[in-house]
Parts: C-alpha cells; structure tokens; sequence
C-alpha cells in the first residue's frame, strides 16, 4: 500500500528521495532511489502529465470531497 499511496510531490528528483508517508507503524520515512531511474521516472510523469491534462479538457480529473469540504473548499477536488 505504501506505493500506492504515493503522490508526485514526495518524490524529490533533485536529491533522490521519496518521502514514505504512514508507512508501517503509521510513520513517515524518507528513502532514497537510485540516479539510474530518475530519466525513467520524469519520462513516466510527462505521460501521466499529458493524459492528466486530457481528462480536466474533458470535464473528469475531479476527486470526491466528504462532508462539507466541498463547500469549505470550492477548487480542493481539482488541486
């Protein structure tokens, strides 16, 4: 679950690590990835980018917000 849940700004491409958050013991951990797989990851994440950017042109791209977050937060299901 741990790779699941992780998210594009955990990843820090400039030092190589990914931040791990709510790992086992419900704690957050850093680790590292190695240089060889950084061109392969940004490679990864310009098509993920693109596809993105065709689901918010088609009106989908939105998250479902609990409660009354919707409304506290009117832009947080894009974002």
């Amino acid at each position: 679950m741990e790779a699941v849940r992780l998210r594009v700004q955990d990843v820090d491409h400039k030092m190589k690590t990914v931040i791990v958050r709510s790992g086992k013991g419900a704690k957050d951990r850093i680790t590292t990835f190695p240089g060889i797989i950084a061109p392969l990851l940004q490679n990864h994440l310009a098509k993920v980018q693109i596809i993105y950017n065709q689901d918010i042109a088609q009106g989908f791209g939105e998250v479902y917000l609990p409660y009354a977050l919707a409304r506290k937060y009117p832009n947080a299901n894009r974002e």
